[in-house]
């Protein structure tokens, strides 16, 4: 193999695909990145068996070829090559050069035959969506997704889509969030994707116009954005049913600036740490929020003004959940909803629907 490529596309393409690649695999080949140089275009892969990233880039092929190097010290070498453009070329042994200017490394590879095949999803069922949007809707559901495997099935984030409405929810237990949206879909599809490839798909998805195309097959999605295309396997099992999940209306009604909110919060959680555990109190009363809290350090206390209708009440919750919530919201105010000291705290834009956030109370001891 024999092929000459601009750096800045080299590094970006392989600064990609590597995020698929493991770092401690049994199979040596997985923690490279496979090259396949032919018709002028360099391909590029990274897989570590449960998410694949690969994308093509223009190239001088003046040998058609494959091979797997080392996905770390190949992005090492090429990002220090002080050339415009570098040049790649292996023998039948697999000893490559890649050389940039007068800078030059020499290191082995391993055959393309020793990579794993990629999994084949054909008979997909097949929509899209703005990047943006998609990008969007995952940034404000993440968090939520469960990071322990007690429930594998809630460490990704559930596609629902019916009646042309996709809706995206992430749950682990303690706190739920659900972004919903228009789609150009008229059938009803619902699937589950691990939140590593959701998060490495949102890393490849930009914030302009263009859509990404969702190819759904039984065992495995493909995301399509650009010259990338990302294949996930799915989760398999049964997902929260997030609809019975979420309480009707709030008999405390609340309209308060996000802003003023997470600092508030914020302000209050100062005496809360990893090992000094306490929840917050929040008390909602005469259109004051009054945040409270008491650990063995000392007391925190502050209030700010809010718009309120409905009972008053007394509430508890774990001050990281809530932050995260109301950071991943959008609009310059938010309205909390409450139906009781032990039912969960719901967030929600002033106006619509197209997010929900569930943060679960913390049953609280008297003072």
């Amino acid at each position: 193999m024999q092929v000459i490529c601009d750096k800045q596309l080299l590094v970006d393409a392989v600064a990609n695909v590597s995020r698929a690649v493991s770092s401690k695999n049994t199979l040596a080949a997985l923690e490279g990145v496979l090259l396949r140089a032919k018709n002028n275009t360099l391909s590029l892969t990274g897989y570590d068996l449960e998410l694949a990233i690969s994308t093509e880039i223009e190239a001088d092929v003046r040998e058609a070829g494959e091979i797997v190097l080392s996905a770390r010290i190949f992005l090492d070498m090429i990002r220090r090559m002080p050339s415009e453009k570098i040049s790649i070329s292996s023998d039948a042994k697999m000893l490559t050069l890649v050389k940039g200017s007068m800078t030059e490394y020499t290191i082995l590879g391993l055959p393309a035959s020793e990579y794993p095949e990629l999994p084949g999803v054909s008979e997909t069922t097949e929509f899209s969506i703005a990047q943006a949007v998609l990008k969007n809707m995952i940034s404000q559901t993440l968090f939520a997704i469960a990071v322990s495997d007690s429930k594998p099935v809630h460490t990704g984030s559930l596609f629902d889509i019916k009646g042309g409405e996709l809706c995206l929810v992430s749950v682990d237990g303690y706190r739920l969030a659900l972004r919903r949206e228009k789609v150009a879909f008229d059938e009803t599809l619902s699937f589950i994707v691990p939140g590593k490839s959701l998060s490495e798909v949102s890393k490849l998805l930009r914030d302009e116009e263009g859509d990404v195309e969702l190819g759904v097959a039984r065992r495995h999605i493909i995301f399509r954005t650009g010259s990338y295309r990302i294949v996930s396997r799915l989760l398999e099992g049964e997902f929260l049913d997030y609809r019975a999940a979420i309480p009707d209306g709030g008999a405390t009604n609340v309209k308060i600036g996000t802003r003023d909110l997470i600092s508030a919060i914020d302000r209050a959680s100062l005496l809360i740490s990893d090992n000094i555990k306490s929840p917050l109190r929040m008390k909602f009363e005469e259109g004051l929020i009054k945040i409270s809290c008491s650990t063995a350090i000392g007391k925190a206390y502050d209030e700010i003004r809010c718009e309120q209708s409905g009972d008053d009440v007394e509430i508890g919750f774990n001050s990281r959940y809530m932050l995260d919530a109301l950071k991943a919201s959008e609009g310059d105010e938010i309205r909390v909803l409450i139906n009781g000291p032990l039912s969960p705290i719901k967030l929600m834009p002033v106006e619509g629907d197209s997010f929900v956030f569930l943060v679960l109370p913390v049953r609280l001891k008297s003072e």
